[in-house]
Formats: structure tokens, sequence, C-alpha cells
């Protein structure tokens, strides 16, 4: 079964879905910077431009199509402006596509708070468009460490359509999973990390509000502005975009060495991506920082998938068994 990925980023979901048994045939992606670490991964074609100036026909078939798509406009920590906001309106975009490939299952994921935005109206104008189009539609809002056994408080709506209705009943969302990974498992807390990612009282005006209350080295904590707050919970607060900026989002440590920041390569870790996910040597961390912000959890995602296939699979045995009776 090929895939189709649409605002690709670095490859999270292609990676989900790839290990699910599916292969991504074909990859579009704005971001250069984004680009750069998705050819690092993937041997898969990646067209790097506007997906409003793609043209559908110039794309291989496909079964499956995947899209991340820009979540900012409709984010919590956005400016919520949805369809108003142009990164909104290239949902429509998607539709343009589907129109003409007709994929057998749609595949799409963002913020928890599209569900709500515009007073429910935004989420029902996405489920109409995709019934318009013939499609059967089921969806849900999974928590990374309820479903993915990851200890990040990520929840995110899952769209899963499918062009046939037996399929569509076949197909179930994952049930929740005990957590048993810790922040531990995917956070260095024992040796020294550059000098970069570390707090001192000569760079950071708030250096000694934290130092005053990050006590608990086992806990993940925020600069809120005017605050700093502890995540009890023994999970890592939602990675978001931002947090690499010096914003109120980045996540803190503390540890024998000092007060810092997670590195790129954690907070890649925290949203699932093994040791041998590589990335870019050249880029600044920012756009690392972003990069894991914007991508998915791909253990979730490649529960999801798993259980497309078992849903596709099901349906297929079903057609031959009707075509040979």
């Amino acid at each position: 079964m090929k895939t189709a990925s649409f605002f690709a980023g670095v490859g999270g979901i292609d990676l989900a879905f790839d290990k699910a048994g599916f292969t991504t045939v074909w990859a579009n992606e704005i971001d250069s910077n984004a680009a750069q670490t998705y050819k690092l991964n993937f041997e898969s074609e990646l067209i790097i431009k506007d997906i409003k100036n793609v043209d559908a026909y110039d794309i291989p078939d496909f079964d499956i199509m995947l899209a991340g798509f820009p979540c900012q406009a409709f984010s919590v920590a956005g400016h919520r402006k949805g369809f108003e906001d142009e990164r909104g309106n290239l949902f429509f975009e998607l539709v343009r596509i589907i129109k003409i490939k007709k994929p057998s299952v749609v595949f799409l994921e963002n913020v928890k708070n599209l569900v709500g935005h515009d007073q429910g109206n935004t989420f029902r104008t996405i489920l109409r468009q995709l019934k318009n189009e013939g499609y059967h539609v089921k969806k849900e809002v999974l928590n990374a460490s309820e479903y993915g056994n990851l200890p990040q408080n990520r929840e995110r709506i899952y769209i899963v359509a499918f062009s046939s209705e037996k399929a569509c009943k076949e197909f179930n969302f994952p049930e929740p999973i005990e957590l048993k990974h810790t922040l531990a498992d995917y956070i260095d807390y024992e040796n020294l990390q550059e000098d970069k990612y570390y707090y001192t009282p000569e760079s950071c005006d708030f250096y000694l509000q934290l130092k005053e209350s990050m006590n608990n080295p086992q806990s993940i904590y925020q600069w809120r502005r005017i605050y700093v707050r502890e995540n009890k919970s023994n999970v890592c607060p939602t990675l978001t975009a931002n947090m690499g900026t010096g914003g109120h989002n980045v996540p803190l440590i503390s540890t024998k060495h000092g007060i810092r920041k997670l590195t790129p390569r954690e907070c890649f870790n925290i949203m699932g991506y093994g040791k041998d996910f590589l990335l870019p040597q050249n880029l600044a961390n920012t756009h690392l920082y972003k990069q894991a912000g914007n991508s998915v959890v791909i253990p979730v995602v490649e529960r999801i998938a798993s259980n497309i296939m078992t849903a596709l699979e099901a349906t297929s045995i079903e057609k031959k068994q009707l075509l040979t009776a």
C-alpha cells in the first residue's frame, strides 16, 4: 500500500506508516529546513514547494493520503483564526487533490483545539468536505501519554477517512496502554551537555527564580513569563514549535551540571523518534526545535496506521472470498 505525504515536515507520519507496513512513495513540504531533515532519513521523492503550486496530476498514484496540515491557525498557542488564516485554508488544497487522486484512505492530524474551533464549525466543515467526497470518517482525540507509552502530555485530533464503508467499520482507534517509559528513557540527566543549553546568572535574567523553584530533578519545568511552573505529572508538557526561541514553552530540567533546556535530540526522543533518526549538523537549533514541535508522536500514529492496515486487509480478504465463492 502506497502513501503520499502532504505537509510532510521531517516525515514523522511517514515514518510511523512505514513502520506499520506501508510505503511512502511521494512527499511534499514547503520548508527547506524541514526538507533537509526529511532527505537525510527517507529515499522517497520529496517535492519542495507550496502545495498550492502542486499539480495533482504530477503526483504518482497512491492509496493513502497522509497530512498533518498546518495547525497554527487552530492552536491554543497561535491566534486561532482557523479558515480566516491562510494556513487554515490549506486544508482545501488537500480536498482539491483528493478529488483527482481519490485515495482509499485519508489520514489527518491536527491540534485538539481544531475540534472546538469556531464553536465546532471548522471541524464540521472538514468532516462535511470529506463526506461530500464519498468518505466514511472516524475521529478521536488521543494523548501521547495514554496511547503511545510516551511521557509527553500531547493531545491531538486524528481523522481517518475510508472510501470503503466496510473498511471504516473494520477500523478502530487503538485502546489506551499503560505508560511504562519515564522521562529518564529519553532525557540525559547524567552527562554534561554543551554550554549553550545551560541557564546561568549571566545569561538569564530570571535565573534566581529558576534556582529557587527547580528543586526536583525528576520534574520538567517551564518559565511562564513571570513564574516557574513545575509539571508534577512526571511527563513532559506538550512540545511546541517555538520552544527553542527562549519563549515560555521551553522545557527545563535541573541536573547536577546545572539548569538547562532540553536539547533538540531529547525533544525528538520525546516525540518517539529513534536514535537512528538523523538530524542535520548544519541546521541551527531553532530550526530543529521547531521541527520537533511541529511533528507527531511516532508510536501513536504507528498504532493507528497498524489498525488501518488491519482494516484494509480484512476487507481485501472479504473481497477475495466473494470473488472465489
